[in-house]
């Protein structure tokens, strides 16, 4: 971590000398990129100057009580174990920051939500973890926005592609990535029994513009008229874009918006993030010696937790978490979850990485 934390100290340093010279100053193109990249930084690199200034500062008093000196002695013993608090405080605070991996700190994600196994009652349950995030984000002040999505004729859907926007909005909800399954009596059930069906998620860290270089001969752009539920047709206008990625064969579309213009930037803004996600998963094969979070593995084919309505029981499988409200939960109020899954991240993190010594 250390090593990492270096890096990152001595990129924002170069930023920071990029950005005072003048050549970068007279291209407005390169000075906005490395002012992005320069402020994404800022609040890793200024906390961990602060541990470096500390380390100095107990070094410096370690060497003093060594000294010959009884009055200078006597100073530097009473300074050493305030300076140690807030080190292992600041220490702390690092590691918080850094749960989540390079993307922690990332204020802007993409959310994609799809109905699994349960025709009409997976599709509905999408639904309600939609309406489940979507006030959750209210309650965080995060900007959620419909990217795109395919709805069904009960009011469900298929498929649902989400934007979000905050402080800490994919530090929180990077956990949310895996398989969810419902267990519950859906309203066309007559007999009481109760169905078992599921959804999917997966939340994906949005890089800037000049993280990934996407140039229009990269893809293939096709428009078509986009449809609702049963086929009916929203509008005639070939309003609808599908973007295909030639190189890794990822397919984005989107249809929400009337106008063409604004579906071609949201599925140019799911692409780059789509491919952000495949770049980062080669490098994590490549780092495959590095240390895995378990809650924060993503994988989509992972049963990660159960919403049993019956029992008003949810029960998240990779910690062992287990909490009788889950109406409660289901209107948006995710923070017991969320805590004790960031919680549970944290102590591992502090395994891994060991003492602040």
């Amino acid at each position: 971590m250390r090593e990492e934390l270096e890096q990152k100290l001595a990129r924002f340093e170069e930023l920071g000398r990029q950005m005072m010279d003048a050549d970068v100053q007279i291209n407005s193109a390169r000075m906005a990129a490395a002012a992005r990249e320069h402020g994404s930084l800022a609040k890793l690199a200024t906390k961990y100057r602060q541990f470096k200034r500390l380390n100095q500062q107990i070094a410096e008093a370690v060497e003093m009580i060594s000294g010959k000196d009884a009055d200078i002695r006597g100073l530097a013993e009473a300074e050493l174990p305030p300076l140690r608090e807030q080190r292992e405080a600041i220490w702390n605070e690092l590691l918080d920051m850094t749960i989540g991996g390079e993307d922690a700190n990332r204020a802007k994600c993409v959310m994609e939500i799809r109905a699994g196994t349960g025709g009409d009652e997976a599709a509905l349950f999408a639904r309600d973890l939609y309406d489940m995030y979507k006030h959750y984000c209210e309650m965080r002040g995060w900007k959620l926005e419909v990217l795109d999505m395919n709805a069904t004729e009960l009011g469900g859907f298929k498929e649902l592609v989400l934007g979000v926007e905050g402080d800490g909005a994919y530090r929180e909800l990077q956990y949310e990535s895996g398989g969810h399954r419902v267990q519950r009596v859906p309203d066309t059930e007559t007999k009481g029994r109760i169905h078992t069906s599921a959804a999917t998620v997966a939340v994906l860290a949005e890089p800037e513009d000049v993280e990934i270089e996407l140039k229009p001969d990269d893809y293939r752009k096709d428009t078509f008229c986009a449809s609702g539920p049963g086929g009916q047709h929203v509008n005639k206008t070939s309003s609808a874009i599908r973007l295909t990625h030639f190189e890794t064969g990822l397919v984005v579309q989107c249809q929400d918006e009337k106008s063409q213009h604004k579906n071609y930037a949201r599925a140019l803004r799911v692409l780059k993030t789509r491919l952000y996600e495949h770049k980062k998963k080669q490098e994590d094969a490549r780092r495959a010696s590095e240390r895995k979070s378990l809650v924060g593995s993503g994988d989509r084919s992972e049963r990660i937790r159960t919403y049993n309505f019956p029992e008003n029981r949810l029960t998240d499988h990779r910690i062992g978490l287990t909490l009788y409200k889950l109406d409660n939960i289901m209107a948006g109020n995710l923070q017991p979850v969320t805590e004790a899954l960031l919680d549970y991240d944290r102590h591992q993190q502090r395994d891994a990485f060991g003492t602040v010594e």
